[in-house]
């Protein structure tokens, strides 16, 4: 056995100063067979045995598993799993790891099983499975721990690969884990659980305010839900226009580059500071030919995404001028408000989808292939043409944007001050 190893966190509970002892990981844990079935191979509607896929681990499931709390997969019934022993069944105590990632930050994402409800779980393709050989963990603290910036580190620092980065268990057996008494542990993994749990209650308050603007969007541009003037009269029936009729393109370039901030433009945050959303500029060094693009501008990419395959038309809700790819196509609304409640519109895939499937041909390389002139003189959209009642709508959905983008940065404090602590509690 290897020298034991003994550190101090640099924060801690102040009835707590024993040093941690120090281990390599495969003198803790032993690791199990996982199986390779993948996504065909399973479903969410019936089944004997559910199956931990990789992707879960990366995309949704909590660092502390309880399975009667997670939408988990059904192993198809002609999966033959005979063969596979007891042995190799998931149990409490567990650690799930998601073997494979593009991304160095996800590889080796981790899980611990805390709660199967008496459920057959097993642990499949690209996973590692890991089962405590000493009973020195509490329930709870192997999960937090596996996410530990110490861990964490020697983690990536062992995976391998180019564009598909991997661990494997001889790699991981060798990285050091530390670890306290059990009652610190305790006291430790108790803590950060009511952290996770405020992080998802937050998150579900903002889920909710989505759906809830969501379900409000459908009713006003079904008129199910209209507004009323100031006086309490009723506003004037909307009408089918063309985005010709309500907006005009314009074609102002950067000339003598006097508008040094380059805009990206994402199907979610919309109009965004290049560097803020993508960590760097990819623009070109000479931004003189780029379009400028005004505060209520909208801007239409041409480009493709997964959910938008014509590409994403936004609004600038900067409050500043900025310049865009000279690809794109920029254009002013005849009011702000109507801006606003075009971004609005289409931010939905079927309402894009709909409006350029018929204007759009794809040409090499995904680039899309249609003529600004198309593009203002498609299908035509039913909108609110009174000002007022355009200026009500927009700032009553702007109202609840408000609530979102607050519950998003209390969301965001609490995951930066969960980091420091997973930071500074681990040794």
């Amino acid at each position: 056995m290897a020298k034991q190893i003994y550190l101090k966190p640099e924060l801690r509970f102040p009835a707590f100063s024993d040093d941690w002892k120090a281990l390599k990981l495969g003198e803790v844990f032993e690791f199990k067979v996982t199986n390779s079935f993948s996504r065909d191979n399973l479903n969410y509607e019936y089944g004997a045995i559910k199956n931990i896929h990789y992707g879960d681990i990366h995309t949704k499931f909590q660092t502390l598993f309880d399975i009667s709390k997670e939408m988990v997969p059904f192993i198809n019934d002609e999966m033959n799993v005979n063969r596979i022993s007891e042995d190799f069944y998931c149990r409490e105590g567990d650690i799930v790891f998601a073997d494979a990632s593009e991304d160095l930050n996800d590889v080796g994402k981790s899980i611990e099983i805390v709660n199967l409800n008496n459920e057959k779980l097993l642990s499949g393709l690209h996973t590692l499975l890991a089962r405590p050989i000493k009973s020195v963990f509490t329930k709870g603290f192997g999960g937090y721990l596996f996410k530990s910036n110490s861990v964490r580190i020697q983690i990536q620092k062992e995976a391998q690969g180019s564009k598909v980065l991997s661990i494997n268990v001889g790699r991981v057996s060798n990285i050091n884990i530390s670890f306290p008494t059990l009652p610190e542990q305790q006291k430790i993994a108790s803590f950060l659980s009511a952290v996770d749990e405020k992080l998802q209650a937050l998150k579900k308050k903002k889920s909710l305010l989505e759906q809830y603007k969501k379900g409000v969007m459908q009713k006003i541009f079904s008129q199910e839900l209209r507004f009323k003037a100031d006086d309490g009269s009723e506003f004037p029936e909307w009408e089918v226009k063309t985005l010709g009729e309500v907006c005009e393109e314009h074609l102002l370039k950067n000339a003598g580059n006097n508008y040094p901030e380059v805009f990206s433009v994402a199907k979610h945050k919309g109009v965004i500071n290049q560097i803020e959303h993508l960590g760097r500029s990819f623009s070109a060094k000479e931004i003189s030919h780029y379009k400028l693009i005004f505060p209520g501008d909208l801007v239409y990419t041409k480009s493709p995404t997964a959910d938008f395959p014509f590409g994403i038309i936004k609004q600038n809700r900067t409050g500043r001028i900025g310049v865009v790819s000279p690809l794109y196509c920029v254009f002013k609304p005849k009011t702000y408000s109507l801006g606003y409640i075009l971004h609005e519109y289409f931010s939905s895939e079927i309402n894009v989808y709909n409006y350029l499937n018929p204007l759009v041909q794809k040409g090499a390389k995904n680039t899309m292939n249609i003529n600004n002139g198309v593009f203002f003189n498609g299908a035509g959209i039913i909108l609110p043409i009174d000002h007022a009642e355009q200026t009500k709508i927009a700032n009553f959905l702007s109202a609840i944007d408000e609530k979102i983008e607050m519950v998003q940065g209390q969301v965001d404090k609490m995951e930066v001050w969960k980091k420091g602590l997973l930071q500074k509690m681990f040794a």
